[in-house]
């Protein structure tokens, strides 16, 4: 039987993940600092430990092996390396969910060129010394550069769905619901996202494969701001008071200056087919109200 580790999955895309996992028959281990209650806790085995404290993340792992382990919270080069240095020679494969926010903003679909962690300088952080775009790229630097074992980066966009503790898409809705004011900085920008269920689907289906490196997975398909707004209006049956501002104090969570999306041409080619990001977007804005 196969075994996979799940570092996180209490949540949002992790339990996705897991539901994956379960669906298939692998046998799960999921690893949480225990502040969160477990889904499917007759399914699986708990561990608890505490990443920042590397003798519990040692003696917790200490003399286990997993075909897999899912890494759902490495957040800087430090979080990286004392993974490698725990299960150094206890796994096949190790996938680490990374993000588009590792990629500066760009006219372009991005790839996975644009950048390049085999390259990048490690710089050995803690994530609060550092910003999130930082600390994975520090972490993919890490793993890429250090680890024995293969190493696949996720680079996820925005994920949305029903179970997004972020409530950001719920943050807009309230907006306009409570007709307050919308500040952005460019309604031509675009935007790519990925539903929670298709990236816990994208994690299980990319464990399968032999492919080793890091990956864009995103739902085809990109909306602007602009159009993003009118989908809300629609929803909602109100108008949206929108404001554009370059004032920092006053930006929402998608304020964003320019074009922010990524190709997922690599992750097709391998036989991952996406759904069409007009299919689910509408839906869910419908049911987050």
């Amino acid at each position: 039987m196969k075994t996979a580790l799940v570092l996180g999955g209490t949540r949002f895309f992790g339990v996705q993940l897991v539901k994956q996992l379960l669906k298939e028959d692998v046998k799960v281990t999921v690893a949480t600092r225990g502040s969160t209650p477990l889904p499917f806790s007759e399914q699986i085995e708990s561990v608890i430990f505490d990443r920042n404290n590397m003798d519990s993340f040692q003696s917790v792992f200490s003399g286990r092996e997993w075909d897999v382990i899912f890494d759902q919270i490495c957040y800087s080069s430090l979080d990286a390396i004392n993974a490698i240095k725990v299960f150094h020679n206890n796994t096949k494969k190790y996938i680490f969910t990374s993000t588009l926010s590792v990629y500066d903003f760009g006219k372009k679909e991005l790839t996975e060129e644009d950048f390049n962690p085999y390259t990048y300088p490690i710089e050995v952080n803690e994530k609060e010394a550092i910003t999130y775009q930082e600390g994975k790229r520090q972490a993919e630097a890490a793993f890429f550069q250090e680890a024995n074992f293969p190493v696949v980066a996720v680079r996820f966009p925005i994920v949305l769905g029903e179970n997004d503790y972020t409530n950001r898409l719920k943050f807009y809705i309230q907006k306009i619901l409570n007709d307050e004011v919308i500040y952005l900085r460019n309604l031509d920008a675009s935007m790519g996202f990925i539903h929670e269920e298709e990236a816990g689907q994208f994690l299980n289906w990319i464990s399968s494969t032999e492919f080793e490196g890091p990956i864009n997975a995103c739902t085809n398909g990109v909306v602007t701001l602009r159009d993003f707004i009118k989908l809300l209006e629609e929803a909602t049956g109100k108008k949206a008071k929108v404001e554009i501002t370059e004032e920092e104090e006053k930006q929402t969570p998608y304020a964003i200056p320019s074009s922010w999306s990524m190709s997922n041409k690599k992750a097709t080619d391998l036989g991952f087919s996406f759904k069409n990001l007009h299919s689910w977007l509408p839906d869910l804005i419908k049911k987050s109200i």
